[in-house]
């Protein structure tokens, strides 16, 4: 009897451990369900849920930390025709985004409309000096209007800059060259960004996600078209993705992510570099591949962003993006920081450049589960173009056009450590707890059952061998 309670033990054991073990194995697609139910309800954009509470609120800091190219030899370069001898100056960092979205509406077609506000609060301690500090810097007036008069009108420009005593370049302090000042040439005020403060971009039109969890965020319209008029091409005015700030949930690896930057007046894709640990935080890095910026002869999609044949040398230029069209006709460059995978040629015309891909590219860390962007660095040069001339005195002795860097930015944001800790208790850890309880279920169920049955298999052997011996014994008394 006790032999026969022992062998139905081992084999309850075993029905018990296969019984724990399968529950583990239920757990796993039953907690992933769980999880990407969970994802999915608190990333619609709508009110009461996380997305929401995240995309409404001012959020973490974000800097716009600017360096700036001071010219060290201006006269030889008007006299002599000498390359712009460059030295870079800064961080002078400006908080922005500091202000919420704001006039949000959610509308019918599950979009939700708003407007991103601008404003720019300068930071001393993060700065290398104050905002009076003086740079020597292409003339903004000067080199705009050589870029857009033809050079029928050369003469007339001559003489307006002979009326002012302009030059190529010009000494003004960090506040003005960035955010304006009159100008004595034109009258008006010029500046790299003067309406920048007090000003939105958008409106933006983008999907909450609500019934298609996949769209959550995709811009759907910006300033009331689907398409941008800046380059007279469906495939180059195309808006996709979203603003950055966030991305539908579950990323994968292999798959790029789309986005659009009023910025650059264009959209742009990011490919997955590697795996970090931000904070704790599992994210994957994404940045801009080289071909971004490729010249069409290396990337033909970018044929239709080409449209001036002299200054991109017919289009072999790679490395600047000329966003005239979206400037109000002011020749503005767009570029990666010192031409960072531009043309040799770029960095040929001048001295003191030196591009670093650590220091100089633009990247994304995502969190892969919620597609929430928890850190970035957005880093841009901002550049205008000169050229050579046969009446405008101080252009006379420059051999080449010239795509001269005034100043390049890095826009950058990450999770404070608070925020990192809410995200980390709220999300990861409930993973993890769940995650830990389908394993150990599943461990502990298989360990039961390969016990019990190795020891019940094992008492079987040992009875089997034993009966036989005892047979014997028994026919040898009997006879």
């Amino acid at each position: 009897m006790g032999c026969c309670n022992r062998r139905c033990g081992l084999i309850a054991g075993a029905v018990f451990g296969a019984a724990v073990a399968i529950l583990g194995g239920v757990l796993i697609p039953v907690g992933n369900k769980i999880i990407q139910e969970t994802v999915e309800k608190e990333a619609v954009i709508e009110p009461g849920t996380t997305a929401y509470d995240t995309w409404t609120a001012v959020g973490a800091k974000v800097y716009r930390q600017f360096w700036f190219f001071d010219v060290k030899n201006p006269l030889e370069v008007v006299q002599h025709g000498s390359r712009p001898v460059l030295v870079e100056r800064g961080p002078y960092t400006y908080r922005t985004r500091y202000l919420p979205r704001d006039n949000i509406t959610f509308n019918p077609n599950e979009t939700a409309s708003f407007l991103i506000p601008f404003g720019a609060i300068f930071e001393p301690s993060m700065s290398v000096g104050p905002e009076e500090d003086e740079i020597t810097s292409l003339n903004l007036a000067l080199a705009g209007a050589y870029s857009l008069i033809s050079p029928e009108l050369h003469l007339a420009l001559e003489i307006l800059i002979r009326t002012t005593n302009a030059s190529l370049f010009q000494r003004r302090p960090v506040k003005e060259l960035l955010w304006g000042y009159k100008d004595p040439m034109l009258k008006e005020t010029v500046g790299l960004f003067p309406d920048y403060n007090n000003t939105f971009d958008g409106y933006y039109n983008v999907y909450t996600g609500k019934n298609d969890i996949s769209k959550v965020g995709i811009v759907d319209m910006w300033r009331g078209s689907r398409s941008l008029r800046f380059w007279n091409n469906t495939y180059c005015d195309m808006i996709n993705g979203t603003d950055a700030s966030s991305f539908p949930p579950f990323l994968k690896k292999k798959e790029p992510l789309y986005f659009f930057t009023s910025d650059i007046c264009r959209s742009v894709s990011a490919s997955y570099e590697q795996t970090r640990n931000l904070k704790g935080i599992e994210v994957y890095r994404y940045s801009l591949l080289p071909s971004t910026l490729a010249s069409p002869l290396d990337n033909p999609d970018n044929k239709c962003f080409c449209s001036n044949m002299k200054t991109t040398r017919n289009c072999t230029l790679a490395g600047v993006l000329d966003i005239s069209t979206c400037q109000d006709g002011r020749p503005i460059y767009i570029s990666l920081p010192h031409f960072l995978h531009g043309s040799q040629e770029l960095r040929d015309s001048l001295v003191g450049l030196n591009p670093h891909e650590e220091h100089h590219k633009t990247f994304l860390d995502v969190e892969p589960t919620t597609g929430f962007t928890l850190n970035f660095a957005k880093r841009i040069q901002v550049n205008m173009m000169y050229g050579p001339s046969k009446v405008i005195t101080v252009l006379k002795k420059v051999k080449d056009y010239t795509i001269f860097p005034l100043v390049w930015l890095n826009e950058t944001a990450t999770l404070d450590d608070a925020t990192a800790d809410m995200f980390k208790r709220e999300l990861i850890s409930r993973i993890q707890m769940l995650e830990i309880a389908q394993q150990a279920l599943l461990g502990v169920g298989v360990a039961i059952f390969v016990i019990c049955l190795i020891s019940y298999c094992v008492r079987s052997s040992t009875q089997l061998s034993g009966n036989p011996l005892n047979l014997r014994e028994k026919r040898k008394g009997f006879v």
